[in-house]
């Protein structure tokens, strides 16, 4: 989960730039994948010659006068992410800032689904400002994981009608355009992740912080990066571990990230190092010095870790869905487990920890692999859609000009 201001896409400007708002409610430095995938999207239209107008909700570090081409707006902690903030649904305010033709945007790109999402659709709909989307969170899926499931349709159902009121919806997979248009989904587009390989290199795997987490050259250390929430099924990295720790008593566990399951895992495994947030070059160092990767998660839409341990030399455990899915070949680079198959997965973590010949051969594979996955392909196709979007309503302004 890292953003660098060493663009990796094409610099050159286009021939027809425009003006796009991007409407998000959560930006660095606020470390999430959302955040940093959003804020390199941004970079790059800037880069290519685009302007680029960000609304967003206003955050602890920000200056009382609104920067330069941001449109700070009132928000609220998340209720099950307090460290994250929703923009409150001021729609009057995005029409009356849309409205002046100095700032009124070509197109509204959407990039989360709360309340600041659905108003800046409204106001952009309103104003006559075609508008895209981002399918980024399986939000109806995480009721079920803090026994509020009983929302979970009126929660999918809130979903399909934003998306569907947008020109585009963007996912990650072709998986999850299946599922979204089977689901009653419209003008669904793959727009998929790369991953910085420069920031996320077996070159940066240290030593020293090895032997900080009692981790000897040969020793096995099994890592994790993200929320430690019940959504992301931590439990299952727990119960993983363990078992392979049975196997190979010497074996570390290092969890990266914090949430409301930290507790309870410390509980189970008081061995296990708590890393805490980690950014840059230190996320970059945690990620090479480890050998092994798990990613239990059943509610991601992608997971961007997984593509930035494979970028790291590492030999990750997933089920096989989001990225995993697309990225990775069972026992090629890496091992994917038949989805919410928890036995099958503590298996392939236990096999590939005891096996280090195999385990060398996996992380030599998923580097070769990662570097065929950079920014620049994903993000130039972005913009080529975003560009589509923006050529049709130009058509139809222009046949409108003539009626």
């Amino acid at each position: 989960m890292q953003y660098t201001d060493r663009l990796l896409g094409s610099t050159s400007p286009v021939i027809r730039p425009m003006r796009i708002a991007i409407v998000t409610e959560t930006y660095p430095p606020e470390v999430n994948g959302v955040a940093l995938t959003v804020a390199r999207a941004a970079a790059h239209l800037q880069a290519r010659g685009h302007v680029v107008d960000l609304a967003r909700p206003r955050q602890a570090s920000d200056p009382l006068r609104d920067p330069a081409s941001v449109l700070l707006v009132p928000g609220a902690p998340i209720p099950l992410y307090p460290q994250l903030r929703f923009g409150f649904p001021v729609a009057g305010k995005l029409r009356r800032h849309w409205s002046d033709p100095v700032s009124r945007p070509d197109l509204v790109h959407v990039a989360t689904e709360g309340p600041l999402g659905w108003a800046a659709v409204s106001a952009a709909t309103h104003l006559g400002i075609p508008s895209t989307s981002d399918f980024r969170t399986n939000f109806h899926q995480y009721g079920e994981h803090y026994g509020l499931g009983v929302l979970k349709s009126p929660i999918g159902a809130y979903l399909r009608t934003f998306h569907n009121r947008t020109r585009r919806t963007f996912v990650p997979t072709r998986a999850m355009k299946a599922s979204l248009e089977t689901a009653g989904y419209a003008n669904v587009v793959v727009s998929g992740r790369g991953v910085d390989c420069h920031a996320f290199s077996p070159a940066r795997r240290d030593l020293f912080l090895r032997r900080r987490w009692r981790a000897e050259r040969d020793d096995v250390v099994v890592l994790y990066v993200g929320r430690l929430a019940p959504e992301k099924n931590c439990s299952l990295v727990m119960d993983a571990f363990l078992a392979l720790k049975a196997a190979s008593p010497r074996a570390r566990l290092v969890l990266v990230g914090d949430g409301p399951s930290r507790h309870q895992l410390a509980a189970q495994c008081p061995d296990a190092v708590f890393a805490g947030m980690q950014q840059g070059d230190a996320l970059g160092a945690h990620y090479a010095s480890a050998d092994m990767f798990l990613f239990p998660s059943l509610t991601e839409t992608f997971g961007n870790v997984t593509l930035e341990a494979l970028a790291s030399g590492l030999a990750v455990v997933a089920f096989d869905r989001a990225a995993a899915k697309v990225h990775i070949v069972d026992s090629v680079n890496g091992r994917v487990a038949p989805a919410d198959d928890a036995t099958r997965f503590i298996q392939a973590a236990v096999a590939l920890g005891r096996d280090a010949e195999g385990r060398a051969r996996i992380r030599q594979a998923a580097r070769q692999s990662a570097l065929a996955a950079g920014w620049d392909a994903v993000l130039t196709d972005f913009e080529h859609e975003l560009e589509r979007v923006f050529e049709v309503e130009e058509r139809v302004d222009e046949r409108t000009c003539f009626v």
